[in-house]
């Protein structure tokens, strides 16, 4: 299962992005393990972030995203591309099973 991890910096020390879409960082575990960092190329600019946001994770294969605020946008979005999706905030550290 792959889980992505809305990040404010690139490591897993970082506290979890609270606004999901706009996200600076996406960390991308697989059982357990941070196998990729993702630079959130929609962070910035006009509308529709999350919804690019959540067809670029799918098309990584992501199962899972966990962050701050989710909108009801991204939300359906995430829905409509069978990602599951859980509201967190602290640490990334401490919502991954680390290996």
């Amino acid at each position: 299962m792959k889980i992505a991890v809305a990040s404010l910096e690139k490591n897993i020390n970082s506290e979890i992005s609270s606004q999901t879409g706009r996200s600076p960082y996406f960390l991308i575990f697989e059982e357990g393990e941070l196998i990729e960092v993702w630079k959130n190329v929609f962070s910035m600019g006009g509308g529709g972030a999350g919804l690019s946001v959540a067809k670029i994770m799918f098309e990584k294969g992501v199962n899972k995203i966990i962050g701050g605020n989710i909108g009801e946008n991204v939300a359906q979005a995430l829905e409509n591309k069978n990602i599951t999706f859980e509201e967190r905030s602290g640490r990334v550290r401490d919502v991954i099973q680390l290996k």
